[in-house]
């Protein structure tokens, strides 16, 4: 008989269970992390080694920013990317060569004018990259740290529920798997008579985020380093600030990322919101003295190279708005083959889109500035937004109509008002004998009427007092976009609130009505956005630092307009009938469904019972549970479960406590019994044990951000948590296919004990069982 497993919550069939339970014991967690091995990558060509290589376009013009001839644009990089000797363009960028620049320079060049007038082949290019190329990663190493292995953040008072306490500790040592150090034995000297690498080499410790991302990012390390901070680990944290201040040092800015083809862009500068969360918890003031002058130099970075002037089509007022813009014209050298492609039409195909050069470095301009949003890619980046709703099939049209440089973004104005406020701050704590105490007060009084200007700025462009949201502004269209996202929370993350809400709580509510929508209609957690395009920052897509964002911000809500209780839901009070008249710009109709395991999906408040929300916690006895307190039990809960039943779907387990699935349950996750449970980077609003899926590259494991969220989570919320309690794996005895959320039901060709991949990114999977499992009904 045929078992499927069902990767949807089946709310209405009851399928909910909690994990199976060992025989209880004690647990304990090692105090030394073990590193994990780098791994590397061999050559696996598309076509076949004596096939020519396909026709390709003119190389793009070299970028003065990345002078490389074989890491950045030119034939080289270009030729290899046509080959796609790897499915992921970054893998190749981050191989060493084996030989001096020049070699391999002249190497590919013999390979166009060799003594036989041979056309370049697949198997030429494969020869070439495998003699002239190192693995991938190898100038970096896995280092051993030693872990506490009990924060008192993390303690069984602070958790008293005993099967979270253990995770918690058991990701509080997935640091070591994370931890890396720059390989100084075997780095590349950059210059013609030695090797050359992509990387740039940092003088600290640093967390990865984790697989494809195998060097130190920048708006990553945030989150990480709440984890760090939470786990006590004290010195890594500050390992971290110290190679981003190396970097402010040697480049005047923070890059993407520790690679020498992401000079040209940064990311959301959360480098003084990182600064100051480390000294409020370490006392350390110290390390002002270095920090101080380099964070005015972030700044600086950020007022000359991506600031422009908006004048208010509201007030007609004129302010100073910062947008992502970068100076590129030509392919991103790790996404190279994508941009190519969506400048170009696939490799092979015949989907030209007929650009002319200008054409084609505007779209390598926009897709370079998407990259620096974070959020690469999102219909909130189109001219367009809603006209892509539910189409998932073909990301070109989305990425072809970018509009990257034209938002001004809520997001990016909200984190460099919050590091104005917080840097000011830092300076009232500063006791440096390198400036008096006069001239550091003011300082503090510039940068605080700096921050107001921009406050202003983004409460006349950014609100919209009657949709009762923060939305981007749209410069091309000289008004606010109307398109909601998950930014609308960051100013109220750095506690920007309107004066319309200040006066009215009821109005505060309503921002936060989007968040009781999700928990009462889906089984996951809250998503980028509410269109489903295909684009990993759009819905179904869930990312641990909003999770994090929409706390802080329920954190953040003053006293006096949390006197409430959250509303009571009902067949006349629903979920949705609190958001505001086109808040989410959206129909009811048009939002993403929540499918049903047990077959058809609804819509309504499936999730709401008893008083509160499936996976959301319970409802404190005391009966004085404000909203916002309400709506942050329900968050940290539904978050920590996600994490927790996609980390035990793969494989996780916690000897004494908790078994490991079955053999036959791993299969049918694609996991096997020597899984021991993956940290993704993304989640599912729909499932609340799957990863997120779309983009650019195949769902990462590791994950730092996740990793500290879920510790942030515990260290903040430990009370409230209760026992996870994860989807049932259906067994069915029965041989009929049955779908789960985002299969398709055009494609139901199933095979036995094999993963079927839908066009959506989605999974069918099929294995055969002898008989029913009388655990998992």
């Amino acid at each position: 008989m045929a078992r499927l497993f069902l990767l949807a919550a089946a709310v209405a069939s009851g399928a909910l269970a909690a994990p199976q339970a060992a025989t209880p014991a004690s647990s304990s967690i090692s105090s030394d992390s073990t590193p994990t091995s780098v791994s590397t990558s061999v050559p696996s060509p598309t076509g076949s080694p004596d096939a020519t290589l396909p026709s390709q376009a003119p190389t793009p013009p070299k970028q003065a920013w990345c002078p490389s001839n074989i890491f950045c644009a030119g034939a080289l990089l270009q030729t290899v990317n046509i080959a796609q000797l790897y499915p992921d363009s970054k893998t190749f960028v981050d191989k060493p060569t084996s030989k001096s620049a020049d070699q391999v320079s002249t190497d590919f060049f013999n390979l166009y004018n060799n003594s036989q007038g041979q056309p370049v082949t697949y198997g030429g290019i494969s020869n070439f990259v495998q003699t002239d190329f190192k693995g991938e990663g190898l100038e970096l190493t896995a280092t051993t740290i030693a872990n506490n292995s009990s924060p008192k953040a993390l303690s069984s008072s602070a958790i008293p529920d005993s099967l979270s306490h253990a995770w918690a500790g058991i990701v509080n040592g997935y640091w070591g798997s994370l931890i890396r150090e720059t390989n100084r034995e075997v780095l590349c000297p950059n210059n013609p008579s030695g090797c050359e690498s992509s990387l740039i080499p940092l003088n600290h410790t640093f967390v990865v985020p984790g697989g494809r991302f195998r060097e130190q990012y920048y708006w990553d390390s945030y989150w990480i380093l709440e984890g760090l901070l939470t786990s006590e680990l004290y010195d890594v944290a500050n390992s971290t600030l110290q190679n981003f201040m190396d970097e402010l040092d040697r480049f005047g800015f923070i890059p993407n990322g520790g690679r020498i083809y992401y000079l040209n862009r940064s990311q959301p500068p959360v480098f003084i919101h990182m600064l100051s969360r480390y000294v409020n918890v370490t006392k350390d003031t110290s390390i002002l003295d270095r920090a101080l002058p380099l964070a005015e130099k972030e700044l600086s970075w950020w007022a000359k190279n991506r600031t422009i002037s908006i004048t208010s089509p509201y007030t007609n007022k004129t302010y100073k708005v910062s947008h992502y813009a970068v100076n590129n014209t030509a392919p991103r050298p790790e996404s190279y083959l994508e941009d190519y492609e969506s400048a170009n039409g696939v490799v092979g195909g015949n989907d030209n889109p007929g650009y002319t050069d200008d054409q084609k470095a505007n779209l390598y301009a926009e897709l370079a500035s998407g990259a620096e949003t974070g959020w690469d890619y999102s219909t909130r980046w189109t001219k367009y937004p809603f006209s892509t709703v539910g189409n998932t099939t073909n990301q070109e049209p989305l990425l072809r109509g970018l509009n990257v440089r034209g938002t001004i973004p809520v997001d990016l104005n909200s984190i460099l008002y919050g590091a104005e406020v917080r840097l000011a701050d830092l300076y009232d704590r500063s006791s440096s004998s390198s400036s008096s105490h006069s001239k550091r007060a003011a300082t503090a009084s510039s940068h605080r009427q700096s921050a107001e200007a921009r406050k202003a700025a983004i409460l006349d462009l950014m609100w919209d007092p009657e949709k009762v949201a923060f939305y981007d502004f749209n410069s091309t269209a000289g008004a606010r976009s109307g398109f909601f996202s998950a930014a609308a929370f960051y100013p109220l993350w750095n506690d920007i609130w309107p004066t319309e809400v200040l006066a009215d709580e009821s109005k505060t509510q309503a921002l936060f009505a989007s968040v009781g929508l999700v928990l009462a209609q889906y089984n996951g957690t809250f998503p980028a956005t509410f269109i489903t395009s295909g684009a990993q920052w759009d819905a179904p897509n869930t990312w641990p630092p909003h999770q994090y964002i929409v706390m802080e911000a329920l954190n953040n809500v003053p006293k006096n307009l949390s006197t409430k209780a959250y509303p009571t839901l009902s067949s006349n009070t629903t979920s949705w009938s609190l958001v505001p008249s086109n808040q989410l710009g959206l129909d009811q109709s048009q939002l993403p469904v929540q499918n049903l395991a047990a077959g058809g999906n609804a819509q309504g408040d499936l999730n709401w019972s008893n008083g509160t929300w499936t996976s959301g916690g319970a409802v404190p006895n005391n009966g004085t549970e404000k909203w916002n307190k309400a709506l942050l039990r329900g968050m940290a809960n539904r978050y920590f479960t996600s994490v927790f039943c996609s980390w035990y779907s793969t494989g996780g387990s916690i000897p004494g406590l908790l078994n490991q699935l079955s053999p036959q349950e791993l299969n049918a996750t694609h996991s096997d019994p020597t899984s021991t449970g993956h940290m993704y980077e993304k989640f599912n609003l729909q499932d609340i044990d799957a990863a997120g899926s779309g983009g650019e590259y195949t769902v990462q494991a590791g994950f730092g951000w996740t990793n500290g969220v879920v510790l942030w989570v515990a260290a903040n919320f430990g009370e409230i948590l209760e026992t996870p309690k994860c989807p049932a794996i259906s067994v069915q005895q029965t041989s009929k296919k049955r779908w789960g959320i985002g299969w398709n039901k055009g494609e139901e060709t199933a095979y036995v004990g094999k993963r079927v991949k839908g066009r959506d990114g989605r999974y069918l999977v099929e294995v055969t069982r002898e008989q029913t499992d009388p655990m998992r009904k």
